[in-house]
């Protein structure tokens, strides 16, 4: 996405700013006072799928949402550094950098993951472990054939230089998009599908997010999950086609302090469906017990 092209006419445009710190360069969004909270967002996605809820939860937070390495605004200086490891690495390196010490975070999707993968790197100010919500967190394995073929087909498709060119080509972008999204289980507003067709328009932002599936691996991660201390609460959407809500409440169950709860009529993208909803979840300290 360009910066000067696309960004005057982005969600929150007016709180968005540049970051340097190697080995990218960071678009961030900023708004509110009070406790920090880090907002990571999924896999070909960006800060826009955070629009409606920044703004509900900067009235009692520091929201800090940032763009993933390549994806929206965002400029990756590593291609190599773009799996759960290496992204997990650079946001603490850059939390540490900016004093970023977040009480809360809140990541979506693969977000989820980066989240809990950032469980025990970052702390509050007090020096407490931060809070963790995720909203359909990518925690599961693939499962048979699509075990070792889907990895295969990312990799494939990521070492293609051509595959994000030819990707973006072609003017059905709006209907792709559509089905791209109705494929997860979500109905959006047109608003939401077109900023959706803008970013899959996009040759680097298509490039980074096929990069950074051919790089995903989760297994790590899931290992470490019964070492994770920090209050978990894990959000699924009862119509999430892209990540079924067992996946989340296997995890709580292996997390110490974690609680899973569905929302009921919701997809994947449910914090766009229903912002207030998952911020009013968010906010009851009875879902988190």
């Amino acid at each position: 996405m360009d910066w000067h092209r696309d960004l005057p006419s982005w969600p929150l445009h007016e709180q968005s700013r540049r970051v340097p710190h190697p080995p990218h360069h960071w678009h961030v969004q900023e708004m509110g006072s009070g406790p920090l909270a880090l907002l990571l967002h999924g896999a070909g996605a960006s800060t826009h799928s955070w629009r409606d809820l920044i703004p509900a939860l900067a009235q009692s937070h520091r929201v800090i949402a940032l763009d993933l390495p390549g994806q929206g605004f965002s400029r990756a200086g590593a291609r190599r550094r773009l799996g759960l490891p290496g992204m997990t690495d650079d946001i603490a390196a850059l939390c540490a950098a900016q004093d970023w010490r977040p009480a809360l975070i809140l990541g979506h999707s693969a977000g989820g993951a980066l989240a809990l993968s950032l469980a025990t790197r970052l702390t509050t100010p007090e020096g407490a472990p931060p809070d963790i919500a995720c909203v359909n967190a990518a925690l599961g394995r693939f499962e048979g054939v699509a075990g070792w073929l889907f990895p295969v087909l990312a990799k494939l498709l990521a070492l293609n230089p051509f595959t994000a060119t030819l990707f973006t080509l072609g003017s059905d972008k709006a209907a792709r998009a559509r089905r791209l999204i109705e494929g997860t289980g979500s109905t959006l507003t047109q608003e939401g599908l077109a900023l959706y067709a803008r970013l899959i328009g996009d040759r680097a932002h298509v490039d980074a997010t096929l990069q950074m599936m051919a790089q995903w691996e989760i297994d790590p991660l899931l290992e470490t999950l019964p070492e994770i201390p920090n209050r978990c609460l894990l959000l699924t959407g009862a119509r999430d086609l892209a990540v079924p809500p067992e996946t989340s409440e296997r995890a709580a169950a292996r997390l110490p302090l974690a609680r899973a709860q569905t929302l009921d009529g919701l997809g994947h993208l449910a914090h766009e469906e229903d912002p207030s909803r998952v911020l009013s979840v968010l906010r009851d300290p009875h879902a988190w017990r």
